[in-house]
C-alpha cells in the first residue's frame, strides 16, 4: 500500500492533479492507509532542499488532510501535525500551505486549547499580513475565528499578548471579503474580552472603515454587498460602551460635512449605538447632537435622511431618559435636551402657518414614542398652546393649520398606546385624557368649517381609535357632530369621505352610535319613489347616500340593517302598494324606477363582495335573509308582467341581483349549498316557488311559473339567469337533484336553440352548463361523446342553418370547451380542432377563430371563487399547443384560413399571460404586422396593445423591433388617421405604441423616420377626439426629444 501511495505522491509532484488528491484522501477515509504512510511517502518532499519541492510536499498534505474525515485524525496525529505545521510557518516558502493545513487542524474536535495557543502564537511570531495575497489573509482571518469560536478560554488565558497580536493582524486590511471575517472576530473580542486597555486599538482598527463606500464589482463571484458590510461593522461599532466617548465626535463629523448617504449611514448606526453606549455619553453630546439632527429635520435635503433624523431624535431621547423612567413621578419636570428641544419647537409653533411648524410638530411627535415621562411633557406644553392658539381671535385665518398639527399630535399620542384592544390602559395612563374635554370641543368646531373640517377629522379618527380614551357617549357627540356634517355637504367631496371613514373607524368597535344616529339619517334621505327622469338632483343626492351607505354598512350589525332597509325599499319601488295618480302617470315610463332599484341593489352587491374580501362570517345567514325575497320579488314581477309592466323585470336588474345571489352562494359550504340548490331546482324545473321565494308579494294562484317550458313569456324566461346564479358558483361535491344529469344538460343546451329568445338568456344557460360540465364531466361521457356530436353536427357543421345560429352555437361550444380544457379534460382538444375545421367556411371563419384564441382566457364564471375544477397552468399548455399550429397555419394556408388563423392568433396572445408567448415573438412579428391590416378594428387593437407590451417589457437593445420599425412606423401611423381609421380605440392605441418607439429602439435605427413622424403626427393634432389627441402630443413630444 506505501508504494501505491509513493507512487500517487510522485505522479501529484509531477502533474498537481486534482485526481491524485482525491485518491490518497479515499484510501485514508476507507482504511486502506493512513496519515502516517502518507507523511512517510512525502518523507523526503517534505525535508527537501529545494523551495520549491518542499512546498509542494506541505501543500499536498494539506490538500489531502482538508478531504480526510475528520474521525481518521486522532489526537496524536493532530498533535504531531500542528507542530509540524507551526515549524514549517518559519519557513517563507512553506507558509502558504502550512496556513492551509492550519485552516483545516483548527476545526477538528482532536484539536485541543493547548494546540490553539501554540499557533496563535506561530501565525503572530511568524505571519506578516502585509505581504500575503488576499486568499492567503483570508486563511490567517479563517484560522483566528476557528480558534476565537471553539478555544476562548485559552485565547482569553493569553492576555494582553492574544490581543495585541491580533490588533497588528488586522490592521490595514481592505479586502471585502476579509474584512466580513474580521468585524465578526472584532465583535466577538469586544464583548467578551478584556480589551479596556486597547479600546483605542480596536476603535482605530474598526472606526476607520465608517462609513462603507464600498461598490461590488460587476459580477462579484462573492456575491458581497454594501450592505454586508456596513451590518457586519455596525455590529462592532456598538459592541461595546467604551466606544461612546470616541464615536460620537466622528459621528458628529460625518452627520456635519458628508455627503448624503454619509449622513444616512450615520444617522442608522447612531439608532443601534446610541443605547449601548448608554446615558451618560449621550447627555454628554445631546446638545451638539441635537444640532446636528434639528438641521436635517428643519432644513431637510430629502425625506428618507429627515425620517432618519427623527428617528435617531427619538433614540437620543429614549437613551437619556429611559434609564431614571422609573425613578421620576408624574408631576416631576423634565430638565435637559428634551426639555430645551421642546421649548424650541414651542417658539416654533407660535406660527403654525409657517412651513418650519410642520416639522416642529414631527419633532414633538417623535418625543410621544420615546419614554411615558417625556411624553406626558410633550402634550402638557404642545396641546394646551394649540387649544389656546385655536380660541385665540387674532390667530383665526389660522385655525385649520393649527388643527392640522394638532390632528398630527393626537394620532402620534395615539400610536404610543399599545394597538391591543384586549388590553386595556392603566387609569391615568391614557394619553390625552387630562386634555380630551378641551380638544374635543376644539376638533368639533373645526369640523364646522371646510377649511378645518378634514383635519379635525382626522383628529376626532385617532381619539376614537385610542383605547380607553373617549366614553361611549363621547363616542356618540362625535358621530352626532359627524352627522350633521354629512348632511349639510352637498357635494360628494374629500371631506365627506373623511367622515364616512371616521364613522366605518367607529362602527368597528361602536357599531350602535353609527345604526342608531346615522342610518336612520341616511335611509330617510332615501326617496320611496324614483325621481322622474327630469329630477337630476334628486337622483344625485340618493346616488350620495347610497355611497355613503356602501362605504358604512359593511359591519355586520350595519350590513344587517342595510339589507333589512334596502330590501324594503325594493319592494316599494319595484311593486307599488297602489295606484295613485302620480304612479298611473309613471307607469309608461319605468326607467327612472329601474335606475334607482338598479342603485339599490348595486350598493348591495358592492358591500357583499367587499365583505367577502373581508373573510366576514356573517355572508352566509343571507341565503336565508336576502335571496328568498330577491327571488320572490324577481318571479313575482315576471308572472304579473305577463299583464302590466314591471319595473322588476328590466334585464339589468336581473344581471346585479345574480351578482347578489352567486356572492352569497360563494360563500355556503356544499351542504349548505346542497339544501338550497334543491329549492332552486324545485322552483325552476317543477314550478314550486314555494321552498325557493319569500316574501311579501303573494305569488297569483292562476299564474305558473315554468320559465324552460316552451312557449314560456319573455320575462319568464329572463328569470333562468337568476337560475344559473345559483349554479355556477356550486362545489363539485354538490349533487344536483335531478335523477339524470345528462338529460338536464341535453335539455338545456336544446333550449339554448330552440327556446332562448336574447343574449341574456342564451349566456346565463350556457354558463350554467359550462360550470356543471367543469364539476361532473367524469360523470358526462355520454353527454360528451353523444349529445355534443349530436350538437355540433346539427348547429355548426351544418352550412344548412343560419349564420346567426351558427354563431350562437360556437358561443355555447366556446364554453363548452372551456369548462373542460380548465379541468384539464382530454375532450376539449377534440373540441378545439372540431372548431378549427370551421377556418374554411368563410360565413363562420373568424367567429370560430376567436373562439379557439378566447377559449383559455380569464372570465368570471370558472374561478377558484366560484369553487371551479381549475388545473394549473392550463392556459400556458393550451398556448404551447395552440400557438405553433396557429403560426404554421397563418404561414401556409389558403387566404381564407390564413386570415382566419391571424385572427385566431390576435386572439390567443390577448388571453395568454405574456409570459407564455414571448419567447415566440420572432415569429410572431410578421404575422402581428399582417393582423394590423385585417378589416376588423377590435383585431387592430388588440394586436396593437399586443405589440406595446412585448415593446415595454424589453431593453433598448432591440433588435426584432429595430429589424421591424420601419413598417411598425408607417402602420401605426396609418391607424392613428381619423380618415383612414374610424375606431378611437385603434387610433389610441396606434399613438401609445409611436410613443413607446423612441424609448425601446436604437436613435440610428428609428432617425430616417423623424422627419415623417412628425410631420404626420402635426395632422393628429386636429382629431375630433380628445383623447386622441392628447395621445398625439405625447408621441409627438417624444419623437421629437429623440436624438443620438
Amino acid at each position: 500500500m506505501t508504494e501505491r501511495i509513493d507512487r500517487i505522491v510522485r505522479t501529484w509532484i509531477a502533474a498537481e492533479q486534482e485526481q491524485e488528491v482525491q485518491e490518497v484522501a479515499s484510501e485514508i477515509s476507507e482504511g486502506k492507509a493512513t496519515l502516517l504512510d502518507l507523511v512517510k511517502s512525502l518523507g523526503e518532499y517534505l525535508t527537501a532542499e529545494e523551495d520549491d519541492l518542499r512546498t509542494k510536499g506541505v501543500e499536498f498534505l494539506s490538500l489531502v488532510l482538508a478531504k480526510c474525515p475528520p474521525e481518521k485524525l486522532n489526537r496524536q496525529s493532530v498533535r504531531v501535525l500542528t507542530t509540524f505545521y507551526c515549524g514549517k510557518l518559519e519557513d517563507t516558502e512553506t507558509i502558504i500551505p502550512a496556513l492551509k493545513g492550519l485552516a483545516t487542524l483548527t476545526k477538528l474536535p482532536a484539536f485541543t486549547s493547548s494546540d490553539a495557543l501554540e499557533v496563535i502564537k506561530a501565525i503572530f511570531a511568524h505571519v506578516k499580513m502585509k505581504v500575503l495575497v488576499q486568499s492567503q489573509r483570508f486563511t490567517v482571518f479563517t484560522i483566528i475565528d476557528n480558534l476565537v469560536a471553539r478555544h476562548r478560554e485559552a485565547l482569553k488565558g493569553m492576555g494582553d499578548d492574544f490581543l495585541r497580536g491580533y490588533i497588528n493582524l488586522a490592521e490595514g486590511e481592505k479586502d471585502p471579503r476579509n474584512l466580513l471575517l474580521a468585524f465578526a472576530i472584532d465583535r466577538v473580542l469586544l464583548i467578551e474580552f478584556d480589551v479596556q486597555k486597547y479600546i483605542e486599538d480596536f476603535f482605530n482598527i474598526t472606526f476607520c472603515y465608517f462609513p462603507i463606500t464600498f461598490r461590488p464589482p460587476p459580477n462579484d463571484p462573492y456575491g458581497i454587498t454594501a450592505d454586508d458590510l456596513k451590518n457586519a461593522l455596525r455590529a462592532c461599532l456598538h459592541a461595546t460602551p467604551a466606544f461612546g466617548p470616541l464615536a460620537i465626535p466622528l459621528f458628529l463629523e460625518k452627520l456635519t460635512a458628508g455627503s448624503p448617504v454619509t449622513k444616512k449611514d450615520t444617522l442608522d448606526t447612531l439608532d443601534v449605538c446610541l443605547p449601548v453606549y448608554g446615558p451618560v455619553v449621550a447627555r454628554e453630546h445631546a446638545r451638539k447632537l441635537w444640532n446636528c439632527l434639528k438641521l436635517e429635520i428643519f432644513q431637510p435635503t430629502d425625506s428618507i435622511t429627515e425620517e432618519k433624523a427623527l428617528k435617531t431624535t427619538q433614540v437620543l431621547i429614549q437613551t437619556i431618559y429611559s434609564a431614571t423612567e422609573a425613578e421620576r413621578s408624574d408631576s416631576a419636570e423634565i430638565e435637559g435636551l428634551a426639555k430645551d428641544a421642546c421649548e424650541e419647537c414651542m417658539q416654533i409653533l407660535r406660527e403654525p402657518e409657517k412651513s418650519q411648524a410642520q416639522h416642529a410638530i414631527k419633532v414633538l411627535c417623535a418625543f410621544m414614542s420615546t419614554t411615558p415621562s417625556v411624553a406626558r411633557f410633550t402634550l402638557a406644553r404642545a396641546v394646551p398652546h394649540l387649544v389656546a392658539l385655536f380660541h385665540n381671535p387674532d390667530e383665526l385665518p389660522n385655525r385649520a393649520p393649527t388643527l392640522r398639527l394638532l390632528a398630527d399630535l393626537i394620532g402620534a399620542a395615539r400610536k404610543s398606546t399599545a394597538d391591543d384592544p384586549e388590553v386595556l390602559p392603566e387609569e391615568g395612563n391614557v394619553p390625552l385624557s387630562p386634555y380630551k374635554d378641551e380638544v374635543l370641543g376644539v376638533l368639533t368646531v373645526g369640523l364646522k368649517t371646510p377649511a378645518s373640517a378634514l383635519p379635525a377629522i382626522d383628529g376626532l379618527k385617532s381619539m376614537a381609535r385610542t383605547i380607553g380614551l373617549l366614553t361611549d357617549e363621547e363616542l356618540g357627540f362625535v358621530v352626532h357632530n359627524v352627522n350633521e356634517l354629512l348632511q349639510k355637504d352637498e357635494e360628494e367631496s374629500e371631506i365627506s369621505d373623511a367622515a364616512l371613514d371616521l364613522l366605518s373607524t367607529i362602527s368597528a368597535f361602536a357599531p350602535a352610535h353609527v345604526s342608531g344616529n346615522t342610518l336612520p339619517l341616511l335611509f330617510a334621505s332615501l326617496p320611496d319613489r324614483a325621481p322622474p327622469r327630469e329630477a337630476e338632483a334628486e337622483r344625485i343626492r340618493y346616488w350620495r347616500t347610497l355611497a355613503y351607505l356602501k362605504k358604512l354598512c359593511t359591519q355586520p350589525d350595519l350590513f344587517e340593517t342595510l339589507v333589512v332597509r334596502l330590501s324594503t325599499k325594493l319592494d316599494l319601488l319595484c311593486v307599488p302598494a297602489a295606484s295613485t295618480d302620480d304612479q298611473s302617470s309613471n307607469e309608461t315610463d319605468l326607467e327612472p324606477a329601474a335606475a334607482y332599484a338598479h342603485s339599490i341593489l348595486k350598493t348591495l352587491a358592492d358591500v357583499l363582495s367587499a365583505k367577502i374580501d373581508l373573510g366576514h362570517a356573517d355572508v352566509v345567514k343571507y341565503i336565508d335573509r336576502l335571496v328568498p325575497r330577491l327571488y320572490n320579488l324577481f318571479i313575482y314581477s315576471a308572472l304579473l308582467a305577463e299583464d302590466t309592466p314591471m319595473v322588476a323585470t328590466d334585464p339589468r336588474l336581473l344581471a346585479v341581483t345574480a351578482q347578489i345571489i352567486t356572492l352569497v352562494t360563494q360563500t355556503l359550504s356544499a351542504g349548505h349549498q346542497e339544501t338550497f340548490v334543491k329549492a332552486v331546482f324545485a322552483a325552476f324545473l317543477d314550478g314550486n316557488v314555494s321552498q325557493l321565494a319569500e316574501g311579501i308579494q303573494k305569488m297569483p294562484a292562476d299564474k305558473k311559473f315554468a320559465p324552460l317550458q316552451s312557449g314560456a313569456a319573455a320575462p319568464q324566461k329572463n328569470l333562468v339567469v337568476l337560475f344559473a346564479a345559483a349554479v355556477i358558483a356550486l362545489h363539485k361535491e354538490v349533487l344536483l337533484p335531478v335523477p339524470d344529469e345528462t338529460e338536464l344538460l341535453h335539455r338545456l343546451l336544446q333550449w339554448t336553440v330552440t327556446d332562448s329568445e336574447n343574449p341574456l338568456q342564451r349566456e346565463a344557460v350556457v354558463h350554467m352548463i359550462a360550470a356543471i360540465l367543469n364539476r361532473h364531466a367524469d360523470k358526462l361521457e355520454t353527454f360528451l361523446s353523444t349529445n355534443v356530436a349530436n350538437f355540433w353536427q346539427a348547429q355548426l357543421s351544418d352550412k344548412n342553418v343560419s349564420t346567426e345560429s351558427r354563431r350562437h352555437a360556437i358561443l355555447t361550444f366556446t364554453w363548452l370547451t372551456k369548462a373542460l380544457l380548465v379541468r384539464g379534460h382530454p375532450a376539449a382538444m377534440a373540441n378545439v380542432d372540431r372548431l378549427c375545421e370551421l377556418f374554411d367556411d368563410e360565413n363562420v371563419s373568424w367567429d370560430a377563430a376567436r373562439a379557439v384564441g378566447r377559449i383559455p382566457g380569464p372570465d368570471k364564471i370558472l374561478t377558484k371563487k366560484n369553487h371551479a375544477v381549475i388545473k394549473i397552468l392550463y392556459a400556458q399548455k393550451y398556448c404551447n399547443t395552440m400557438l405553433p399550429r396557429i403560426i404554421e397555419g397563418a404561414k401556409t394556408s389558403q387566404s381564407t384560413r390564413q386570415n382566419a388563423y391571424l385572427v385566431a392568433l390576435a386572439a390567443l396572445i390577448k388571453s395568454v399571460p405574456k409570459s407564455t408567448y414571448v419567447h415566440q415573438m420572432p415569429s410572431l412579428m410578421p404575422l402581428l404586422l399582417r393582423g394590423l391590416d385585417l378589416p376588423d378594428n377590435e383585431i387592430r387593437a388588440s394586436v396593437i396593445d399586443t405589440l406595446q407590451a412585448a415593446a415595454t417589457s424589453s431593453g433598448k437593445d432591440n433588435t426584432l423591433l429595430a429589424e421591424h420599425a420601419s413598417s411598425l412606423v408607417l402602420t401605426m401611423l396609418k391607424n392613428s388617421m381619423v380618415s383612414q381609421m374610424p375606431s378611437v380605440r385603434v387610433r389610441v392605441a396606434a399613438l401609445r405604441y409611436l410613443a413607446t418607439l423612441p424609448g425601446v429602439v436604437r436613435y440610428d435605427v428609428l432617425h430616417p423616420q423623424k422627419a415623417t413622424v412628425i410631420r404626420e403626427l402635426a395632422k393628429v393634432l386636429d382629431d375630433p377626439k380628445r383623447a386622441v389627441r392628447k395621445e398625439a402630443v405625447e408621441a409627438r413630444t417624444n419623437w421629437f426629444k429623440f436624438s443620438g
